[in-house]
């Protein structure tokens, strides 16, 4: 146990994950905090995490950052789920929808009921019971009370890192514009201080490390060792490009399948963002380029660029005085919109744990056993997308669909093909309908459903099945388009590039 108390904080790297950091600790729990964010403007950021989840809403519910105001500022639209295109087979496309579907029970899911009604002949899918899942095939969004939708949103990561940027300086946060050359250390292996080319020297009692993939101090000072995931996720680039919008923008992200890989499609008001995630040992950046150019529409606003990556995560996101955020505490493909929130789940939880009076070994244990499940929990839902493949054009896709897959997802793909049943997991971002939703899409149906499900007589159940769809086709009453209602609620300004 270290029993120094805790007064300055340094946050290394600007970008989301580090201005993210500087306005949650500084206006939630830094009244008595010293608190400094160093970044170089010669280093940049990667700006590409654009698309989030319904989760992402809480921590500016705890900021009190008003909505439409922040939506204007990032060019930003709303997001009722992900169109995975071409991941089953080429001519296959299916929606993972946020939300719930369907009117479970105690014992069984709504899953169980529609699994009965498919068995018995009827013809509506899944997705038709969903609120989400409606209103996103049909392009339409709105925020109501009375059949309120769960969303998130797409939105530009540069603007979004100014916006908290403004939000942290007001509640007293100090940035430093440098480049780090060295860290200094305790004779104990914590960090002193960091030394600017300047010469200038900043010394903190705790450090947070959001300097990206280089990971300078978790990585390159502390040494912390990484847990690669390559041998599941053989995917090690990206290319990303942005361009003009040509279309009203829609309320879902697009994941498209590719010959090794797939591609990201994130609407915003003013452009779009795209990128290929590929595997290097299948294609090259060149050809990678060549197919994202050709398959994107209108002007071309920015320079592809490649982005080198390790799929896994650090074996402590927390080492001594030091906590690790976004890129620099791992990577998960962003084909689920997690990175973000796994940004957000640390700061949450650092401030939870957050160790004021000195750390203590008991909250470092804690907060990397919940940080590591919690990658574990995303990572084995990203395998699952490209384990349940059935196409047969290319190696890529074949030796992912022929590999060997952790135990615990082995499983519960093994639980749900024999008996329905789905269980979230404490701590499992991904609920039973998100779980659902992919299996299903990805070709697994359940060889049965619980027998709770049979204590309904035929026209008992076919009155359920009914009201949960005029729940849906009630939800979606006077529901305006998706484009209107951004351009009336939180217009922005449509001539950034």
């Amino acid at each position: 146990m270290n029993s120094n108390q805790i007064n300055k904080v340094v946050i290394v790297g600007g970008g989301t994950a580090g201005w993210m950091a500087a306005a949650a600790v500084s206006r939630l729990i830094g009244a008595n905090l010293d608190i400094t964010l160093i970044e170089s403007d010669a280093i940049g950021t990667i700006g590409v995490g654009e698309a989030t989840i319904p989760t992402f809403l809480t921590l500016h519910r705890l900021l009190k950052i008003d909505e439409a105001e922040f939506m204007a500022r990032v060019n930003g639209t709303f997001k009722l789920g992900i169109s995975f295109e071409g991941w089953l087979r080429a001519d296959h496309d299916y929606v993972h929808s946020f939300g719930y579907t369907g009117q479970g029970c105690w014992a069984a899911g709504f899953q169980h009921f529609w699994t009965r009604g498919s068995v018995q002949g009827m013809s509506h899918p899944y997705g038709r019971y969903s609120p989400e899942m409606m209103a996103l095939q049909d392009n339409r969004f709105s925020l109501s009370s009375q059949n309120p939708l769960n969303y998130a949103y797409h939105i530009d990561a540069t603007e979004y890192a100014q916006f908290l940027r403004s939000l942290a300086q007001r509640a007293g946060v100090k940035r430093v514009e440098g480049k780090i050359v060295s860290v200094g250390q305790h004779a104990s292996g914590f960090i002193k201080e960091v030394i600017l080319e300047s010469g200038t020297r900043i010394n903190g009692d705790f450090f947070i490390d959001c300097s990206g993939f280089y990971g300078l101090l978790a990585d390159k000072t502390l040494g912390t060792a990484f847990d690669d995931w390559s041998q599941w996720l053989p995917c090690n680039r990206a290319v990303a490009v942005q361009t003009e919008a040509v279309r009203p923008s829609v309320p879902y992200t697009r994941a498209i399948a590719r010959s090794a890989g797939w591609q990201w499609q994130i609407p915003l008001q003013h452009r779009v963002g795209n990128g290929l995630v590929f595997d290097a040992n299948s294609l090259s950046d060149d050809e990678a380029r060549h197919q994202l150019l050709n398959s994107v529409e209108g002007r071309v606003l920015t320079e592809p660029r490649v982005i080198k990556f390790r799929t896994g995560q650090r074996v402590k996101h927390w080492a001594k005085n030091c906590v690790a955020l976004g890129l620099a505490a791992g990577f998960l493909e962003p084909m689920e919109s997690t990175s973000i929130h796994l940004i957000q789940r640390g700061i949450i939880r650092l401030m939870q744990m957050f160790p004021s009076m000195g750390i203590r070994q008991a909250d470092e244990d804690e907060f990397n056993r919940q940080m590591s499940e919690e990658f574990l929990f995303i990572r084995d839902f990203i395998i699952m997308h490209y384990h349940l493949n059935r196409r047969d054009e290319s190696p890529f896709w074949s030796d992912l669909a022929h590999m060997s897959v952790p135990e615990a997802l082995q499983h519960r793909l093994d639980l749900f093909r024999e008996t329905g049943n789905v269980f979230q997991k404490q701590g499992d971002v991904f609920g039973e309908n998100s779980w659902t939703q992919v299996m299903m899409g990805q070709g697994i149906l359940p060889k049965t459903y619980h027998p709770i499900v049979d204590m309904m007589q035929a026209a008992e159940f076919e009155q359920f099945m009914a009201v949960q769809r005029a729940k849906v086709d009630q939800a979606l009453v006077n529901m305006p388009k998706h484009a209107d209602f951004v351009a009336q609620y939180c217009p922005g300004n449509l001539s950034k590039n």
